[in-house]
């Protein structure tokens, strides 16, 4: 019975503490990276990183929407 109740602390505790770091990984990314992006994104001066990407990421879609057939049922 020893035995298992160890498990069951290791098993909580693994759950515990990986979700909790996976959610602490998420949270950094965002207050990093995606928000600083849509506060760059939204700013009247835009910045020269903002500037260079940008065609970047407007070539991306155009051949994303290009390679992607319509989808069934929609009207044209």
């Amino acid at each position: 019975m020893d035995i298992f109740i160890t498990m069951m602390w290791g098993f909580c505790f693994g759950l515990f503490f990986g979700v909790g770091c996976a959610l602490a990984v998420m949270y950094s990314i965002y207050n990093g990276g995606y928000r600083t992006a849509v506060a760059d994104s939204l700013r009247e001066q835009k910045s020269d990183r903002y500037r260079h990407w940008l065609p970047w990421a407007e070539k991306k879609l155009e051949k994303e929407a290009l390679a992607k057939p319509p989808a069934e049922g929609v009207n044209r």
